[in-house]
């Protein structure tokens, strides 16, 4: 999602503005307020400086919310004022700071039914809610597989420069049920292993994904091309 969410900001007329990602299931309902707007020094125990929110660091450009269905009901309502103000009051402040942000807000739940069920404000989503983007899971996206993993073999310099094709044949029969944290994953574990090794074989990938190697055809000779990274 994050991904996703980035290229959007780099094709866009903000992609000279900062892209600012906020995970907000990872963060403690005690903290996250003053992550997303800030805190002037002195507003709380252990404030011991003014600090920006990731509003103000996001001015000019994109602040993406990660889960965001997991936001309180309180702070779901100050997002909607700051989303419909576009200003922002740090912690301990007075003043009204106005800001230029686009927001990408993402959820890995269905945020209609958790509308529905009470979870999330209806007024908030149908702010958000302008332009949706349904993200389908990695499964059902086969051909996204080996572009992704090449991706994330090229963000190592040790990393093997190609994917063979009997392993480029499983990597797309996986069925992906952790998505691309899980490809990302595979990638971590081959890098560990593989130093020095010039391509991923099929024997270098997880026995998980190996176990689809008997329901495959033989793989024609010349049948496809060594996928090299540049």
């Amino acid at each position: 999602k994050e991904l996703v969410a980035e290229t959007l900001h780099e094709l866009s007329e903000r992609s000279d503005g900062p892209f600012v990602p906020l995970n907000c299931g990872a963060i403690s309902p005690n903290l996250i307020e003053s992550e997303l707007f800030g805190h002037e020094k002195g507003s709380f125990t252990g404030a011991t400086e003014r600090r920006f929110g990731c509003f103000e660091r996001a001015d000019g450009g994109t602040l993406f919310l990660d889960e965001i269905t997991e936001m309180s009901a309180d702070l779901q309502v100050k997002l909607l004022r700051a989303l419909e103000s576009s200003t922002v009051q740090r912690d301990g402040g007075n003043d009204a700071i106005r800001v230029d942000v686009r927001v990408i807000a993402a959820t890995n739940r269905g945020l209609q039914q958790e509308v529905d069920i009470g979870n999330f404000r209806r007024d908030l989503f149908y702010r958000l809610n302008v332009f949706p983007i349904e993200l389908p899971p990695l499964r059902g996206r086969s051909e996204d597989v080996v572009p992704l993993f090449e991706l994330f073999l090229a963000r190592h310099p040790a990393a093997p420069r190609k994917v063979a094709p009997d392993a480029a044949r499983l990597l797309e029969m996986h069925s992906w049920p952790g998505n691309v944290r899980e490809l990302e994953n595979e990638v971590a574990r081959i890098v560990a292993h593989a130093a020095g090794d010039p391509e991923v074989t099929a024997r270098m990938l997880s026995t998980e994904i190996q176990k689809q190697s008997a329901a495959l055809p033989p793989l024609a000779q010349g049948r496809a091309p060594r996928r090299e990274i540049v």
